[in-house]
């Protein structure tokens, strides 16, 4: 069975990492989505409740487990049986910097490889800084994240009223 790990923050979670996941669930047999526990950051969501979005927009994907992690990404993978770890690349600037953690994920752990995923022409520009930033000046993120995660989000900021999105 070929197991494989897609890591990051999400926060939160867009549609071009769903694309990403997606892609990958066809792949392997098995993909494990894992939230980063990052304490050098703030996040907007916390790490359970980042888990628990990513379980609802995978919920229709048997393959698809979710989880985190803190501490080294290999060694996640390692207690997990993964061999490999999945990146999603949006453009040429991602590039350098993954492929140096790839570089360095492969040092630590010989047995685990990375897989570079092309994000979608249609999210190439797509972040999670993005979605954060717009919502928080109470701009429409319909086409970045699922409606529920909109929500989620706007409540987090307080930036979105009910009579403001009848408006538009």
């Amino acid at each position: 069975m070929k197991r494989a790990v897609y890591p990051g923050s999400f926060d939160p979670v867009t549609y071009g990492h769903i694309d990403i996941i997606k892609r990958a669930a066809e792949i392997f047999d098995c993909l494990e989505v894992s939230v980063l526990n990052n304490k050098g950051k703030t996040p907007l969501f916390s790490v359970d409740e980042r888990v628990s979005i990513i379980k609802e927009v995978t919920k229709d994907m048997p393959n698809v487990t979710v989880g985190s992690y803190d501490g080294l990404l290999v060694d996640y993978c390692r207690k997990n049986d993964a061999g490999v770890i999945i990146r999603g690349l949006r453009a040429i600037t991602d590039f350098e910097y993954e492929l140096q953690l790839a570089q360095t994920n492969r040092k630590l752990g010989e047995n685990v490889d990375t897989i570079f995923l092309t994000t979608s022409l249609e999210y190439a520009y797509l972040s999670s800084s993005t979605v954060k930033e717009v919502a928080s000046f109470g701009g429409d993120i319909s086409k970045f994240v699922p409606p529920f995660i909109a929500d989620m989000i706007y409540k987090k900021y307080g930036t979105r009223s009910e009579e403001r999105i009848n408006e538009q």
